[in-house]
């Protein structure tokens, strides 16, 4: 390709570019570096350099209107009647105006227009020692192996000292809370004067103004002696006491820890806490809170309160035909001779206890597991007992107990139209609450009268004879345990031990053995 003529050297470079392309096949890459030019120069010979891309509209054109630009006017009247409004509704409004664009261009537009409300300063809080604790909950997800619930920690951190207590639990419930926080407050060894929270429902229904408080937990802190302030949303710098300790727990406690089940995991955290956590120096106080704490907040601490607080989670359940209660996600088995019995449920961290009135009727150890079945073998026992018998008997196996009474007591009932189901529910309460005897004998009474229903029945135990509903003692399945009887002690006996007096008021009478 020598020749002196640019124009001949441009067609004849040109002419070999193509034949390679489009007959050889070579790559722009490859050309170049055959011919010695470079790449742009081949792309521009080839038709598919810069020259031939699609060119932007030139300045002299002027910008493009923006499809918004007839519904300016709209969109600033919306911002100022509304200006929180959303660019999902802006579109809703635009629509019956004719606006025919999508919803990102409205975006951009509100982002750049859309008063901007000046941001408040936050000021940094100062308490007194023993002023103030914040509290709050963090969800650590699900960490327990073979535990389908998720693990939670509570925090609480004096503000002043920022010693703090941790506990890791498996609800975040009224009752877990209150449990939890008795725990911490006696880690203390006292009480601030208010302790603040952010957003947990248990301590707070409803921010204001005004702030709606859960009154049970107003009664907690009642009992326990201290004030209740909560955090208004969007304060960072309100709860900045407790935010800093969790994510501490987070950075430095959490990663990499293993543990079994809970009790493992509260054991490895108390450790951490009063060796670590406690001990450390504190990077905004530069301070030890441990030696803050036990120098100058523990002795201005208010002292724990001791007023009783009902601290068990408590619920109401109907037993099952399975004799079973539903309670916290699990089934926990009663004395089948319940079944449509209302019975009340108390629990704590440990125990499940059944109660029928004021009888305890069943208790349980606490699964915090789901959908789990907790029976204890001696319900079962007594169900297999009680079964075979029901057939071709007119009182019902539960309340077999009552003898002939209660035969004949269902066999005029069963000839008459009242339910036998209630008669049922009733009787085997009443006989829990007032025992076999008391109960066949006011059936007695009653029959003598003319008269069958359970209604009668109650009227006699309650009003006629005045008996008072007494837990009578919780039957544990095993005869030799069950039919052990004490004998009432002779009282008699100490007298002896009281020695006579020598001399007597001369007002009292004569002893009978004197003249």
């Amino acid at each position: 390709m020598s020749s002196d003529d640019p124009g001949d050297r441009r067609s004849q470079m040109l002419s070999e570019v193509l034949r390679l392309h489009l007959i050889e096949g070579w790559s722009a890459r490859a050309i170049a570096r055959h011919l010695g030019i470079s790449r742009n120069t081949v792309r521009h010979l080839l038709g598919r350099g810069k020259a031939n891309r699609r060119q932007r509209p030139s300045a002299d054109r002027g910008p493009r209107e923006s499809m918004l630009a007839p519904y300016d006017a709209a969109i600033r009247k919306l911002l100022d009647e509304a200006p929180e409004i959303k660019a999902p509704a802006v579109v809703e409004r635009l629509r019956p105006l004719g606006y025919k664009g999508g919803i990102t261009i409205v975006r951009d537009l509100l982002r750049r227009i859309r008063p901007r409300t000046p941001r408040e300063p936050f000021l940094t809080l100062d308490f007194h020692p023993g002023a103030a604790m914040q509290v709050d909950w963090a969800d650590f997800g699900f960490a327990i192996p073979g535990c389908a619930r998720r693990v939670s920690a509570l925090v609480m951190a004096l503000c002043y000292s920022r010693y703090l207590y941790l506990e890791f639990t498996l609800s975040q419930a009224f009752g877990t809370l209150v449990r939890a926080m008795d725990r911490g407050l006696r880690f203390f060894g006292g009480v601030t004067t208010v302790d603040i929270f952010d957003n947990m429902k248990t301590v707070v229904l409803k921010h204001g103004p005004p702030t709606v408080f859960n009154q049970r937990f107003l009664a907690y802190s009642r009992a326990r002696g201290f004030g209740v302030v909560a955090c208004r949303p969007k304060r960072g710098n309100e709860k900045g006491r407790v935010e800093r300790p969790i994510g501490f727990v987070r950075e430095r406690f959490w990663p990499g820890r293993r543990f079994t089940d809970l009790l493992d995991l509260n054991r490895q955290a108390a450790t951490w806490r009063d060796d670590i956590a406690n001990n450390r120096e504190h990077e905004v106080t530069n301070k030890v809170p441990a030696l803050v704490f036990s120098h100058e907040e523990r002795a201005v601490l208010k002292p724990l309160m001791d007023v009783y607080f009902e601290t068990d989670d408590i619920d109401s359940y109907t037993v099952t035909k399975r004799f079973r209660v539903h309670f916290d996600r699990n089934d926990y088995s009663v004395p089948p001779r319940l079944v449509g019995q209302t019975v009340v449920i108390r629990a704590n961290d440990e125990l499940v206890a059944v109660y029928l009135g004021p009888k305890q009727v069943a208790l349980h150890r606490r699964s915090f597991g789901i959908g789990e079945d907790i029976e204890h073998t001696a319900h079962r026992k007594e169900a297999l007992e009680l079964k075979p018998r029901a057939a071709g008997r007119t009182i019902p196996p539960s309340l077999e107990r009552l003898g002939q009474a209660g035969t004949t007591y269902f066999k005029t009932l069963a000839a008459g139209c009242r339910s036998l189901q209630r008669e049922t529910t009733r009787l085997v309460l009443l006989v829990e609450l007032f025992g076999e005897k008391a109960t066949a004998s006011a059936i007695e009474e009653v029959m003598r009268t003319g008269h069958v229903g359970v209604e009668y029945v109650e009227y006699v135990l309650r009003h006629k004879r005045g008996l008072v509903p007494s837990a009578a003692p919780l039957r544990l399945g095993d005869p030799e345990l069950d039919n052990i009887n004490f004998e009432e002690p002779d009282l008699s006996v100490y007298d002896v031990l009281v020695p006579s007096p020598k001399t007597r008021d001369p007002g009292a009478p004569p002893p009978e053995h004197e003249p």
